[in-house]
């Protein structure tokens, strides 16, 4: 095992078009062999201090995103959910979310009792503005067990986007200390249709502080908007964080469940003018199999890995191309950057 301290890591994937193909989870994962270029340390310093100021901005949320919503941070009212229906006010998490308006535009917060939930939820678009507040994230669990392949109503394959345990496509919400859980076991690498979410957020300005995110292959599918993830831990195989939200992992304890190759990000940044990408900061990389920090699942692919600890699970090379050669093409020679390391 060796050990990265102070690690700053880049990657930026600017790769060519191909024939417009769609690329699904499920290509091959093979190892690399290309070396990274070399860092001019002046300007990876520059580059260095000015994520870190923005870091602090928005770990701090008093950007003018999440300012916007400061009146709305004080709840009007609070719901609770317990498997005794004698003791809350709903039994199911489902429940309590129905019994908003359609049109949500004060704070809730819905504390949920200590207890394993097996239920999907679905937190409809106009319904902002919601707290999940969990009474830990070992005491109280939401799980359900869909995958990409399994069947909906009109008996077609839900697919990947559908088969989230947990939903959120409302802007404003927050989650805390609570888990969210697929319970598909882990396929095997390469397996068609196994992509089974734990958390889906398609809302914009969300976070979550104190929450486990449990699965194999697409655990944590971070869709689209602005996100904060505060000491949280996140569990999968392959591509268990994905999409094309722009967000910040503060504190966060990644750990791989890989059987043979795996990989922890799945970034889907398609073009040069989307502010989008996922940035850890003094989080930790741990677990099993052989991993990638990340594939070039977007024709822009934009993961940064700053000061964090990793495991030696993390193969060299950090990225891999998606199976596709002409996506080498690499326009940022701060592609790798370190620190210090002991």
């Amino acid at each position: 095992m060796f050990r990265f301290q102070s690690v700053a890591f880049i990657i930026i994937l600017l790769v060519l078009v191909d024939s417009g193909q769609v690329h699904c989870h499920t290509k091959g994962l093979r190892p690399g062999r290309r070396a990274p270029p070399p860092v001019n340390s002046t300007s990876a310093g520059m580059v260095e201090q000015q994520f870190m100021r923005w870091v602090r901005l928005v770990g701090g949320l008093r950007h003018s995103v999440f300012g916007r919503a400061l009146n709305k941070a004080f709840p009007s009212y609070t719901l609770t959910v317990d498997k005794n229906p004698s003791v809350g006010d709903f039994t199911t998490i489902q429940e309590a979310v129905d019994s908003l308006p359609l049109i949500n535009l004060v704070r809730v917060v819905i504390k949920v009792n200590a207890g394993t939930y097996t239920e999907k939820v679905n937190v409809s678009p106009m319904r902002a503005f919601i707290t999940i507040q969990g009474a830990g994230a070992d005491k109280t669990v939401v799980q359900w067990g869909d995958t990409a392949e399994t069947l909906g109503p009109k008996k077609q394959p839900i697919g990947t986007f559908n088969s989230a345990t947990f939903a959120v496509n409302a802007p404003y919400f927050i989650a805390r200390n609570i888990t969210f859980k697929n319970t598909t076991p882990v396929p095997p690498p390469g397996a068609m249709g196994k992509q089974a979410v734990s958390l889906r957020i398609s809302g914009d300005t969300a976070a979550f502080v104190g929450c486990k995110f449990l699965g194999a292959q697409d655990t944590l599918y971070d869709h689209v908007g602005r996100h904060y993830y505060k000491d949280c831990y996140i569990e999968g195989s392959v591509d268990f964080i994905f999409g094309n939200a722009l967000s910040l992992y503060e504190g966060c304890h990644v750990h791989a469940i890989a059987q043979n190759y795996g990989a922890l990000t799945a970034q889907n940044r398609m073009s040069l003018l989307e502010d989008t990408g996922f940035s850890f900061v003094n989080c930790k990389v741990t677990g099993s199999g052989a991993l990638y920090l990340g594939r070039a699942w977007g024709t822009f692919s934009r993961v940064i890995f700053a000061y964090t600890y990793m495991d030696d699970i993390i193969l060299p090379r950090g990225w891999y191309n998606w199976g596709d050669p002409n996506r080498e093409m690499v326009f940022d020679v701060k592609h790798l950057h370190i620190l210090g390391q002991n």
